[in-house]
């Protein structure tokens, strides 16, 4: 029995490669954006993060009336900091992302409220859906916290109140997260990009060799062969996982030399990926690789058309795309039923391999068990349909 399994195996599964080998046309279009992917991603990232530090280290900021608060004005520039007027139109600027930096509003009665002890108010005009001009909101306020702070500090050592009895508790922060740990900020989209790329180069295999050949009339004559059934849809299988690793493969491997192309040194210094990371990200999705060239195959065979097929894949194009959305909106809330969710359990643990933690036994098996899982219960299903179709 082994015999004629594993040489209908061979044949089908070298069948399938080089009918995959031959459409050049498909092939451009999942082999250069998988290698394209990585350096275009990490340009991308660095090069955000390349003019967030060219902004804090330009050390400006824009404000209205500031020849109202000569003291403010003291203050900033002993804090290094080189003060622009803003322009008049700023409120529109801000509203169109045209200006990138928030804006300090100064009343005319500022150094009149401080010389009276009484709250002097400033504003400081941003527009949330600016997101340049949002980041800057934190460096403004601590800036006028600092001057109230001072403030604060001379009229109480004047009543004779010296300062350590205005900080009765010393308060430091020591930060656990390692480098790579703190990268994770700018690359948790990473992983998504590398799921996606394993299943479009295995959506493309699995529906042309299935819903693809029943099109051409290709199917129905290879099913009369005396061939067992599960040694063809085997073949089909193995094919198409493969063309899903092959992708997955360009795809972890642009990161790289994609590296050499990052413009932000700090960013650089804390994204470690080598071989090592590469490697780990490749075993990761081999489970799901598996489990979704089945999972495509089940739904593809059971449609008449490639396009009708298309259709039907959508639902796990989504799902797939979505699962790890659930990782960045609630941060730091993964639970242990999220290793059992395909597609969010291989999420979860190569953003461990990025923060450089330890891969355990415990939290990998149940990615391989639902990939094992799916695998079989897909190709349980193309079988059957396969059967179904001679049968008619």
């Amino acid at each position: 029995m082994n015999g004629p399994f594993l040489k209908a195996f061979r044949t089908v599964f070298a069948k399938e490669i080089v009918d995959a080998l031959r459409d050049r046309r498909t092939l451009l279009r999942l082999l250069i954006p998988s290698v394209l992917m990585g350096p275009l991603m990490l340009l991308l990232m660095s090069s955000l993060a390349a003019s967030l530090q060219q902004r804090a280290e330009q050390r400006e900021v824009l404000v209205v009336g500031i020849e109202h608060a000569p003291t403010l004005r003291n203050y900033i520039e002993r804090q290094t900091y080189t003060i622009k007027t803003a322009p008049a139109d700023y409120e529109e600027q801000l509203r169109l992302g045209k200006l990138a930096d928030p804006v300090l509003l100064v009343p005319a009665d500022f150094e009149t409220m401080l010389a009276g002890g009484e709250p002097a108010r400033v504003e400081v005009v941003t527009d949330s859906a600016n997101q340049r001009a949002e980041a800057g909101v934190g460096a403004v306020n601590r800036l006028l916290s600092g001057f109230g702070n001072e403030r604060a500090t001379l009229t109480l050592a004047m009543h004779g109140i010296g300062a350590p009895q205005l900080k009765p508790v010393d308060v430091q922060e020591r930060d656990l997260a390692s480098q790579q740990a703190r990268s994770v900020r700018l690359t948790q989209m990473l992983p998504m990009f590398i799921m996606m790329a394993v299943l479009y180069g295995a959506l493309t295999a699995a529906l042309d060799s299935t819903a693809g050949e029943r099109e051409r009339g290709s199917l129905e004559p290879l099913l009369v062969n005396p061939a067992p059934h599960s040694a063809i849809v085997t073949g089909k299988w193995a094919a198409v996982v493969m063309a899903g690793m092959l992708v997955a493969v360009l795809s972890n491997l642009s990161f790289l030399p994609g590296q050499m192309l990052m413009r932000s040194d700090a960013l650089a210094a804390m994204f470690q990926f080598g071989w090592g990371e590469a490697i780990r990200f490749l075993l990761l999705q081999i489970p799901l690789g598996m489990g979704l060239s089945a999972v495509l195959m089940a739904l593809a065979i059971r449609t008449k058309t490639f396009k009708e097929a298309q259709a039907s894949t959508t639902l796990v194009i989504t799902a797939i795309a979505l699962t790890p959305m659930v990782a960045i909106v609630n941060p730091g809330g993964e639970a242990s039923w999220h290793l059992w969710v395909p597609g969010l359990g291989q999420n979860q643990l190569m953003m461990l391999v990025l923060k450089g933690e330890p891969l355990t036994f415990a939290k990998v098996m149940p990615t391989v068990i639902v990939g094992i899982a799916l695998s079989v219960a897909g190709l349980t299903l193309v079988a059957r349909s396969m059967r179904a179709a001679v049968a008619r």
